[in-house]
């Protein structure tokens, strides 16, 4: 089966077309269509052989992008299908389900209109996610598509975990609660985690912390979610790129009337200008402020020790809410690469049985591994996150299921 997997932002698409049988996978051609709507716009495509192509053009809406991909891929030069009949059936990553959508599911028109509903959760992710649906359903009218959704694999969160300390009405009215994030990068890496270890995933207390840019930690127990450091929007928790985290609601009430901004100043300063960025005033990229820190650099080293203070903190929170745990994971492009911020965060955790390989540790850049000693109670691991995969597997069981009923 041929599945295109679809990842619509605000001015970009990423793509990839898997092929998937029952026992393995191989990604046939991936890429990504950049600044659409902008000048300059272009399509980056990778070949199953490492090949790359580049075609620029004027690219002013998400259908028009994706018109450029299924030409590209089904092209006689750079093309990986003969013809567009190949794609079975395309999955779609979606960044807000709210409490609707606990699970990946076949999109149906009312489908559509119940992830509308959700627009308000997320203004800036949902309605590009939703142009992508609009735009298969146009250009590949007969091909089934599959919502996937960032949310869905918190829902099993209990009550008392994901509710705020405000007027239950305002729950009740908006839905205001923590919902969190990256719940398709946390599932596949705690349960692949749980693989690589030959330990069972329905009996494992698991601490994924995806680390990049944006930044989340999930407390995985028996296969389930329990709580996560996102919340009511994806600035929750972490220290971030470019997003505050936690910050004490009357710091932010108080900038906001010292500064005199609105609302919308407000959530641009905690969510573009704060972060890594806002303290080092360097960049909200972690190899820039680790370049800066090795020269001396106080507000890079500042930086780094608040970051890695902030994850060693959820760590040991999330390990009192389970009870114990048995993994603590790294994925994302900071947990992956940054050797030294994962040795920071795992020092002085020996009280809970976590010893980090050192040795082992500073080797692993961006593949799966073990780095823990093997006296070490807790394993502690580097997984690289595949989200685009979770969103195939989930669509071709889904498209199966309906088409044996």
């Amino acid at each position: 089966m041929n599945i295109l997997v679809l990842n619509c932002g605000s001015s970009s698409i990423k793509y990839q077309l898997f092929n998937m049988d029952d026992n393995s996978h191989h990604v046939l051609g991936k890429g990504a269509v950049e600044k659409i709507g902008l000048k300059g716009s272009f399509l980056k495509h990778e070949k199953e052989n490492g090949e790359k192509v580049l075609l620029e053009g004027e690219i002013l809406d998400h259908q028009t992008g994706i018109d450029y991909i299924l030409g590209l891929l089904s092209s006689e030069k750079h093309g990986c299908i003969k013809n567009l009949e190949e794609i079975d059936a395309v999955g779609h990553r979606v960044v807000h389900g709210g409490e609707t959508f606990n699970s990946s599911v076949f999109i149906t028109n009312e489908v559509v209109d119940k992830m509308n509903e959700c627009i308000d959760l997320a203004p800036l992710h949902n309605p590009p996610n939703l142009s992508g649906i609009s735009a298969i359903e146009h250009l590949l009218p007969s091909v089934p598509q599959v919502g996937v959704f960032d949310t869905a694999f918190h829902q099993t969160m209990p009550k008392h975990a994901y509710m705020y300390a405000i007027p239950y009405s305002l729950y009740q009215k908006y839905g205001i609660r923590r919902y969190g994030f990256h719940g398709t990068s946390h599932k596949y890496v705690s349960a692949r985690a749980c693989e690589i270890l030959g330990i069972d995933y329905a009996k494992a207390k698991v601490i994924s912390c995806h680390l990049g840019n944006g930044a989340s930690i999930s407390a995985v127990k028996n296969g389930e979610s329990v709580d996560t450091s996102m919340g009511f929007t994806p600035i929750e928790g972490l220290m971030m790129g470019t997003r505050a985290g936690d910050l004490d609601i009357g710091a932010a009430t108080y900038i906001m009337d010292k500064e005199m901004i609105g609302t919308r100043s407000a959530s641009v300063l905690f969510n573009k200008q704060s972060g890594l960025m806002g303290v080092t005033g360097i960049s909200s990229d972690m190899r820039e402020i680790r370049a800066a820190a090795a020269k001396g650099d106080k507000m890079a080293i500042l930086g780094m020790d608040m970051y890695a203070y902030r994850v060693k903190k959820y760590v040991g929170a999330y390990a009192a809410a389970m009870g114990g745990v048995d993994v603590i994971l790294f994925t994302g492009g900071i947990g992956e690469n940054a050797t030294y911020l994962r040795q920071e965060i795992c020092s002085e955790l020996e009280y809970m049985g976590v010893e980090m390989d050192d040795k082992v540790n500073e080797t692993v850049l961006g593949e799966e591994a073990v780095v823990s000693k093997d006296s070490s109670k807790v394993k502690i691991m580097v997984v690289p996150t595949d989200e685009e995969l979770v969103i195939a597997k989930d669509t071709r069981q889904i498209v199966e299921e309906l088409a044996n009923r």
